[in-house]
């Protein structure tokens, strides 16, 4: 048997998760603009010190370049991160001043380009920029180059980052708990649902009326209809139950009487009378228990109902009613069987021998001597299956009645009052319409229409 999980723990698992890939998704935009904007800062920074020192720069009267660089434009680099700053400046002629080994742009322009790179094992940052220089008859071409290492970026850089993370942190951590509590507060109504039932009586088995959300509403809607059917099941198995035990009571209460008798006997021909009346209330217990197994077997069935095989109805009906032809002949009874087969329907060939083995003795138990009974199987468009006799009927009154388990009407012929109530749920099972009638003048007949089948037999 699995496990049993607890639902607030998979929906809040589930909303983390969803969560953390957004919050994850969120760092790393937000490391990209954290660099972005560290980058951007600096930037500027160390385009005012390249601009600082090209407007330095000047022509001498002999007409070479000169820089007074202005070194309080180099310290607007400086940081707490002592970052360290290089520069160089070059004229037509090649390097003038600074760090000659800084690496430069050779395709600078008048607008400042910048770049990345490394300068003794350590990364910098490069700002380059092409000037001129007026000499009054010519302008002198020169290049500017600041760079500084990333110290301070990245530490910015990390910074924003950290202090973005700690927000998101909070956040998730915050919705963790609102998350918890508002499933809690949603779970209410289930838990509430659960009391309610686990307070009931083991018998009590009334539709629940317990207000629910609409997601709930449908299982809701669903254990109601369980409980109604249980409930009929239940009343019905109490019903049978009592009546079963009440029938099987009575033979064995004879037998009990008639083996004493048997015993207080005082000639032969009594005691073979006593144990005559014993067997009969035997063959009679016999009956009662056959067909309760019978109504046990329709039930196991049921669930195998679309398995049933294809069989002949004309051929299970022609062969049970010779097997009656002799009992009834010892009845009085003119059994006959009418019909043209084939006649294909889908259904056990067991229960379908049952029923109308039901059908046949009800029609030899009751007609009466001299009454005539005939079995018909006649197949136009659905298979009808009828068994009719002649014999004195049952009063319109009692038609209701005799389709009742352990109801007889007011025959008083030996029975179970069973006969009846099995063709009904045989006829139930194979998704046939069971009919009786008995007209005013006399007779009975039991009419089973049943689907005919497609396929092969």
């Amino acid at each position: 048997m699995a496990r049993p999980y607890s639902l607030r723990r998979r929906l809040l698992l589930w909303l983390m998760v969803a969560l953390l890939a957004v919050a994850a998704l969120a760092v790393v935009d937000t490391w990209r603009e954290a660099r972005d904007t560290a980058t951007s800062l600096s930037d500027r920074v160390l385009a005012g010190s390249v601009l600082a020192i090209a407007e330095r720069v000047i022509v001498t009267e002999d007409g070479t370049l000169e820089v007074d660089v202005p070194y309080v434009a180099l310290e607007m680099l400086t940081s707490a991160a002592q970052d360290r700053v290089f520069y160089r400046v070059d004229g037509p002629e090649g390097f003038i001043t600074g760090y000659q080994t800084l690496p430069t742009s050779q395709l600078a322009t008048a607008d400042i380009a910048y770049s990345d790179a490394s300068f003794r094992g350590e990364p910098i940052r490069v700002a380059v920029l092409q000037r001129a220089a007026s000499s009054g008859v010519s302008a002198i071409p020169f290049t500017v180059t600041v760079a500084e290492t990333t110290i301070a970026r990245t530490r910015l850089t990390e910074t924003l980052l950290i202090r973005s993370a700690i927000r998101l942190a909070l956040l998730i951590l915050a919705a963790a708990v609102i998350l918890w509590l508002a499933v809690g507060f949603s779970l209410a109504p289930l838990y509430r649902l659960r009391d309610a039932i686990a307070r009931r009586a083991l018998d009590d088995l009334r539709p629940i009326e317990q207000e629910v959300p609409r997601e709930v509403q449908g299982l809701v809607d669903t254990i109601n209809s369980f409980m109604t059917r249980l409930s009929a099941a239940l009343e019905a198995l109490r019903h049978f139950t009592g009546n079963a035990s009440h029938q099987l009571r009575t033979p064995l209460t004879i037998i009990r009487t008639q083996l004493a008798l048997a015993l207080r006997a005082e000639t032969p021909a009594a005691a073979r009378d006593a144990a005559r009346t014993a067997d009969a209330a035997v063959v009679h217990a016999e009956r009662v228990l056959a067909q309760l197994l019978l109504l046990a077997r329709i039930d196991e069935a049921a669930s195998d109902r679309l398995r049933f095989p294809i069989v002949d109805l004309h051929e299970i009906a022609r062969e049970r009613t010779g097997d009656y032809v002799v009992r009834a002949h010892a009845a009085e009874i003119d059994l006959g069987f009418d019909g043209i087969g084939p006649a294909l329907v889908r259904g056990d060939p067991m229960l379908i021998g049952e029923l109308l083995s039901n059908l046949i003795e009800n029609a030899i138990a009751y007609a009466g001597p001299g009454a005539e009974a005939t079995v018909r199987v006649a197949s136009a468009g659905d298979v009808l299956l009828e068994v009719v006799d002649t014999g004195k009927g049952v009063a319109p009154g009692q038609l209701a009645a005799v389709q009742k388990r352990f109801s007889r009407g007011d025959n008083d012929k030996p029975g179970a009052g069973l006969g009846l109530p099995i063709v009904e749920e045989i006829a139930q099972l194979l998704d046939g319409e069971l009919s009786v009638s008995s007209p005013p003048g006399g007779g009975f007949s039991v009419q089973l229409r049943l689907p005919i089948a497609i396929g092969d037999a």
